[in-house]
């Protein structure tokens, strides 16, 4: 036996003796415990143990029991101590560091489901009780990542450890620190002690520790984007040298190529299926319009489509409306082709709507990927007028159902969440110079992420069976609207919601969702977006100087009488976001 075999026997043995030895143990002993236990997982997973704690608290980077000054509404200063902390990766809570006459007991703080003993918050079957401390230490980690000094900066993860049993994983990459979300989505947040076993665990484990911005999907993703959009500037600039077809009519046919390809990636459509027919065209040119045609044919109905010799899906919406396929000649298929053979599963729907626009429109190709707004400074604007206050909202809902829990009231708690749920799938986000979209669909993303801690929270509360009647019902593309003066844009900002949307289907739901695919919203239109006064009637004026137009003046905007224009100066987002419930 070589002594690379000998090395991974050694470790795995390592791992499933460091599983027995923690497995099965009654909660309770936290305090005492994960100090041990988090030193045990370092080993195993090959990271650095952490360093012993100085007195001089600006060089504890990666210690236990790390302290903070905390500021009080009355200006005075508490002392604070992070159970684990490592700069610039996380902050870690033990769930039980907040415990009833434990050091870190929050005054007047209820126990919601009731967990009042040690030896109830040790179960880990039935009962409920040990996840309102995790929800608890989640809150203490935040408010440490806070107290943290300036120059540290938000830590991109925070981890909440059940010893022995879960540790559950929240990142924020923006830098901000205001949304820490379940990472990398609902269906895996969780790492569960046996869960260790697989290496792709571990291996993001490691890079919490060692490189946690490496995890931050907008890096990979705007790489593969970025390739992907090179390949369709290709097929675009060699079809309009023909002259034959105009720039509209090549951006609207490369789309709904590009949306088949996704279809195929993430087996909408049945594995690599276009690209074999792409791969079959590219040999005979003259089978791409009539198979190609068929196909969409197909998906816009559902039904059996010849060219890949199956059923498929019914799709719908507007994309396949519309199946004008343009004469391809061996070198624009094996374009296609190439685009094809991308991993569309990884595509960056933040960032692709902008270099989409660039790779089809002729004066901004030679601009492509030099510039666009990165997903940070979306987010930023994003979180601070649309997450933030719906955060503080479901705050208040979780406080509502602790009590409602604790009196005993379990129906009404369900209720409470229930009710937050349906607000959420009511509110409105209005992007009145929406472009490409990527601020509805970083909207779209964050407001998903937040269902899913909704979703998580009824699942707790109530089982599988809170969940009942809610798998139809969801934060979807209907509700975020967008203004677009430019109608290629707004094609684009169409198609990338329903590209994010159904990447997040597929990756927290592990299925497909049901027909139709698409669906016809028409929640994003073409046409200017600032009102304008078109002389009638004469303006008011009011005190201060100001000018007013009359309520008459907004009526007549049915009829036309006001109109509306969309200013350049304004694109990037004059007022933000309008959002309604």
């Amino acid at each position: 036996m070589g002594e690379g075999a000998s090395t991974s026997n050694n470790d795995e043995a390592r791992l499933e003796r460091f599983i027995a030895k923690w497995q099965g143990r009654e909660g309770g002993q936290e305090r005492a415990n994960y100090a041990l236990f988090l030193s045990q997982l370092c080993d195993v997973l090959g990271v650095a143990e952490p360093d012993p704690a100085t007195a001089t608290t600006e060089q504890n980077d990666y210690v236990f029991e790390r302290s903070v000054d905390i500021p009080n509404p009355d200006g005075s200063i508490s002392k604070g101590r992070i159970d684990l902390y490592k700069r610039g990766c996380f902050v870690l809570e033990a769930k039980q560091s907040r415990q009833k006459g434990g050091n870190k007991e929050v005054a007047g703080q209820p126990d919601m489901f009731g967990a009042d003993t040690a030896k109830e918050r040790g179960r880990r079957g039935a009962g409920k009780g040990w996840d309102v401390l995790m929800m608890n230490a989640r809150q203490q980690a935040q408010g440490y990542a806070r107290a943290l000094p300036a120059a540290h900066g938000w830590p991109p993860f925070i981890l909440v450890c059940d010893v022995g049993h879960v540790i559950e994983v929240y990142a924020d990459f923006s830098g901000q620190g205001k949304n820490y979300g379940q990472f990398p989505d609902r269906t895996s947040f969780r790492i569960y002690l046996e869960d260790l076993r697989d290496p792709k665990v571990r291996a993001r484990l490691v890079k919490i520790w060692t490189d946690p911005m490496s995890l931050d999907p907008a890096r990979e993703s705007a790489r593969v984007t970025r390739q992907i959009a090179e390949r369709l500037a290709a097929v675009s600039k060699s079809l309009e040298k023909t002259k034959k077809y105009t720039t509209e009519d090549v951006a609207m046919f490369l789309m709904r190529c590009l949306f088949t390809m996704f279809a195929e990636d993430v087996e909408l459509l049945p594995k690599a299926s276009f690209e074999k027919l792409l791969i079959k065209c590219e040999k005979d040119p003259s089978k791409f319009q009539p198979m190609v045609t068929q196909l969409w044919e197909a998906m816009d109905t559902g039904g059996f489509a010849y060219a890949l010799e199956t059923d498929v899906k019914r799709f719908n919406g507007e994309f396949f409306k519309s199946r004008a396929v343009l004469e391809l000649g061996r070198e624009e298929i094996g374009e296609l082709r190439a685009a094809a053979a991308c991993d569309w599963r990884d595509v960056d729907p933040s960032i692709f709507g902008t270099l989409l626009e660039q790779a089809l429109d002729p004066v901004e190709r030679k601009k492509l990927g030099a510039h666009y707004t990165p997903r940070s400074y979306v987010e930023r604007l994003v979180v601070a007028t649309i997450i933030e206050p719906l955060r503080a909202e479901w705050e208040n809902v979780l406080s509502t159902a602790e009590l409602q829990k604790s009196d005993k009231r379990e129906k009404d708690a369900i209720a409470t969440v229930a009710a937050f749920h349906e607000k959420l799938c009511k509110t409105r986000i209005l992007d009145p110079a929406c472009g490409t979209g990527n601020f509805l669909y970083v909207s779209l993303e964050l407001m998903k992420r937040l269902e899913g801690e909704v979703l998580e929270a009824l699942t707790d509360l109530g089982g599988q069976e809170a969940l009942r009647g809610l798998q139809s019902h969801s934060v979807d593309p209907h509700q975020f609207l967008g203004l677009e003066v430019n109608a290629r844009a707004a094609a684009i900002a169409e198609l990338v919601l329903w590209i994010g949307h159904l990447q997040w289907h597929i990756r927290t739901k592990g299925g497909l969702p049901q027909e139709p695919i698409l669906q016809a919203f028409h929640n994003i239109e073409v046409k200017d977006a600032v009102l304008t006064w078109d002389g009638h009637p004469p303006p008011k004026v009011v005190s201060g100087g100001g000018v007013r137009l009359s309520e008459r003046a907004y009526t007549g905007m049915a009829g036309g009488r006001i109109h509306r224009r969309q200013s350049a100066v304004h694109r990037r987002k004059q007022s933000a976001f309008a959002v309604g419930r």
